[in-house]
């Protein structure tokens, strides 16, 4: 049988790798078999590129070419470790996938869906997860999280963190709207409760979308 794709998307320093590590801890005990990735990256190419979108000037790439890249890190990460995952049975859980590129690039940078779709049709085609968890946070809460927990790490992997409120602003924005656009798959979280609270709402949204007990 195949595996699950699970995703988790949202903001800076809304808690993604925090509950992915939660969740798939949970699967375990559940007699799941599970790995865990993330994006960009998940493969040894993929983090290499993942070093050129992650790190250095918040300028140095036009928007189109940050969505060439990310869609380059994308294809390796399908072929090398999601689509294999998957078919072997394995559930597979994401810190982002697709929906990243179309808030970050698509509504943050502005560049818009349409620029963005043909590329995701040509390398994701019908690849979609099974439920996308947005963990939904104030930008300006989650950037403060992450000042604290982090400081400042120039030259680290901070290059989307350090660019201005309003492109946080309105990647949220993109979240929000691709989870309304998509209701059968994407489930809200709101990512300002306790962690244990988080934790318990990611597990009622598997229990109620993935019938899983």
């Amino acid at each position: 049988m195949r595996g699950k794709f699970i995703t988790f998307e949202g903001g800076e320093g809304a808690g993604k790798s925090t509950h992915v590590k939660t969740l798939a801890a949970q699967l375990k005990e559940a007699g799941i078999d599970v790995i865990t990735t993330r994006e960009p990256g998940g493969a040894p190419g993929a983090e290499e590129i993942r070093k050129l979108l992650v790190e250095g000037d918040t300028g140095k790439w036009d928007s189109l070419t940050e969505v060439l890249l990310h869609y380059a890190a994308r294809q390796e990460h399908l072929e090398k470790t999601v689509l294999p995952a998957l078919d072997k049975g394995s559930w597979v859980i994401s810190d982002r996938f697709a929906d990243s590129t179309f808030a970050y690039q698509g509504y943050g940078h502005q560049l818009g869906r349409e620029a963005i779709q043909p590329i995701h049709d040509a390398v994701v085609g019908k690849t979609e997860p099974d439920l996308t968890l947005i963990l939904d946070l104030d930008p300006e809460i989650g950037l403060a999280r992450t000042l604290a927990r982090t400081g400042h790490r120039n030259g680290a992997e901070d290059r989307y963190e350090r660019m201005e409120i309003e492109f946080h602003q309105r990647l949220r924005t993109g979240f929000l709207d691709i989870a309304a656009a998509n209701p059968g798959r994407c489930v809200i979280i709101d990512a300002s409760q306790d962690i244990e609270t988080v934790a318990n709402e990611i597990w009622y949204a598997l229990e109620t979308r993935l019938n899983l007990k």
